[in-house]
């Protein structure tokens, strides 16, 4: 159904939102920051000290930007978040921590494939809200935006550091977006 619920950041009132809609772009999309999140941590644990330390940093610190956004959003919306936080937290570092284990490139060609979900995920998601009510989702239309503009420049970066030289890149690529697809299917739905 539908329901009215007042958000943090403008004390405004929503009438008539389109409350599943709502829960399940919130849930996954709270699912997928915490999940980069893991990765970054991942690939710092490894990668941390190296050259490329500062650049995965500061990737990792927008990704906790938008994972403390979506920690507002759930509760503005009242959204529960996924049960398979706790999966997402180990498969998350994992996938971090293995992909840097390749070296920078490896690191790299994981984020160019996750980033790159990512931003065709949330291309989905403004194209829902647009043809449910883009005044009336404006604030989060916005966000998600913002969001995937950041999640695009951090694609570029790491086409700009050597991804796609990473040996078995396609492979690889795609085996991480097929674990993408699973984990965004599943998050908006458990």
């Amino acid at each position: 159904g539908r329901a009215s619920l007042r958000l943090c950041s403008t004390r405004g009132t929503l009438r008539g939102i389109n409350k599943r809609v709502i829960d399940r772009i919130i849930r996954v999309d709270h699912a997928g920051e915490y999940g980069a999140n893991r990765i970054y941590a991942g690939q710092m644990a490894v990668l941390g000290r190296s050259s490329v330390g500062p650049i995965i940093q500061e990737m990792w610190n927008q990704e906790k930007d938008h994972l403390k956004k979506f920690n507002e959003l759930m509760v503005a919306y009242r959204v529960r978040p996924t049960a398979l936080l706790p999966f997402w937290n180990v498969a998350g570092f994992v996938l971090g921590a293995g992909s840097a284990l390749l070296g920078k490139k490896g690191a790299m060609a994981c984020t160019v494939a996750v980033e790159e979900s990512i931003s065709d995920h949330y291309n989905n998601q403004i194209r829902t809200l647009m043809e449910e009510d883009p005044e009336k989702y404006k604030e989060l239309l916005q966000v998600i935006k913002q969001f995937r503009d950041d999640e695009r420049e951090h694609h570029d970066i790491g086409l700009e550091h050597d991804a796609e030289a990473t040996p078995g890149y396609s492979v690889l690529k795609t085996a991480i977006q097929l674990g993408c697809k699973a984990a965004i299917f599943l998050s908006e739905r458990i």
